[in-house]
């Protein structure tokens, strides 16, 4: 089933530790017009469609913040989908929002278009934190947010946390994850900082004025993240995420399964057969193409048998679920056992999936799984 996802490019203000392909109504000007945003992206949809056939099993709306269209443009947004790909019955719809541009109206007229799925920016409930990594909203406004949403009858609610930010302690995590699980949603990702080069943070530490974060701190937040949530009643599906049963995110899925997905909008990726490709990433060329009648595709990569056998691997180990040992070859199967006699991995029948101890170190293993195979 095709995975749709559509990128929101705006945002009211950069946050100091974001890369993302992002702008502000400063740096855009006559570009930063929703309208326009909204018109090419129809016309990109109407376009793809003829070369990826729906219907769409998944829509997400991610950025950027996707809340600042308001629920009038989410909607349009949502109604050009449905005009060219089409929705499968059951369709899986997410959007994601920023606490602050969200409110019971606003959820009330998403679950009117369709929408059934929302993802919520929390990052931290500590203040301290949130300066640190320049969020705008207050501590309690992403729980508010997340009620407000349940209320409303959104069945799957997920909460987004970063963790390992310079100055957090843990005490800043346990708060964070008592608000959260005080809310009742039924998801939880969880990522580590990453200090990302070009941004306000990476200069700052680069100038001494944040301390570089810890890798040995990055492990034991991971364990206390994911030791409650899992007391709590949620279980991991893939490193960085946890679900109550049945709230998994399924467009997600799409991608660490290695499935077909259409990107749309400014800087979006596609994956559509053998081809990964994307989207030019300033507004305004990419309004300008679509303008013309044609899509705005930056550059396009054909896989190789060889790259689409690796990334199945980066991506299907990172699940729960893990992989079937018969697509690793010989030698890296003897890699796999090396894990396993170190508890690092298991294998359950013909199937090969980290430990909870792997998780620490999942992407390290995987590399050397990999070159073994190359070998």
């Amino acid at each position: 089933m095709l995975g749709v996802y559509i990128h929101v490019p705006f945002c009211a203000t950069r946050c100091g530790y974001c890369d993302f392909n992002t702008y502000t109504p400063g740096e855009l000007g006559s570009a930063a017009s929703t309208d326009a945003y909204l018109d090419a992206l129809a016309r990109e949809l109407e376009l793809a469609a003829a070369q990826a056939p729906g219907p769409a099993g998944t829509v997400f709306v991610g950025g950027g913040t996707p809340s600042l269209l308001g629920a009038a443009g989410l909607t349009r947004v949502l109604d050009s989908v449905r005009g060219s790909f089409g929705l499968a019955d059951g369709a899986e719809i997410t959007t994601e929002s920023n606490p602050e541009s969200v409110s019971p109206a606003f959820f009330d007229g998403l679950l009117d278009a369709g929408y059934n799925r929302i993802s919520l920016g929390m990052q931290s409930a500590s203040s301290s934190v949130l300066r640190v990594l320049d969020r705008t909203h207050t501590p309690g406004r992403a729980v508010a947010a997340a009620r407000e949403a349940i209320d409303a009858g959104f069945s799957h609610v997920n909460l987004d946390m970063i963790y390992g930010t310079p100055t957090e302690t843990d005490d800043d995590v346990r708060q964070t994850l008592d608000a959260v699980l005080s809310t009742g949603v039924d998801h939880v990702s969880a990522y580590s900082l990453i200090v990302e080069d070009g941004t306000a943070m990476a200069r700052k530490v680069r100038r001494g004025e944040l301390p570089q974060p810890d890798e040995d701190v990055y492990a034991d937040r991971y364990g206390l993240i994911s030791d409650t949530l899992e007391d709590a009643g949620f279980h991991w599906y893939e490193v960085s995420n946890w679900a109550r049963e049945g709230g998994e995110c399924q467009h997600n899925l799409t991608y660490w399964r290695n499935g077909q997905w259409w990107g749309a909008g400014p800087g979006a990726h596609s994956r559509i057969g053998t081809r990964r490709f994307y989207n030019v990433k300033h507004p305004a060329r990419y309004y300008a193409s679509l303008d013309e009648g044609v899509l705005p595709i930056a550059d396009t990569e054909n896989l190789t048998p060889a790259d689409i056998h690796t990334e199945d691997l980066m991506l299907a180990l990172r699940l729960a679920e893990g992989v079937p040992a018969s697509r690793i070859n010989q030698a890296g199967r003897a890699v796999v056992d090396s894990f396993v006699a170190k508890g690092m991995m298991t294998r359950v029948g013909d199937r090969v999936a980290v430990t909870r101890e792997g998780r620490y170190l999942v992407d390290g293993m995987i590399a050397d799984i990999l070159v073994a195979e190359e070998g």
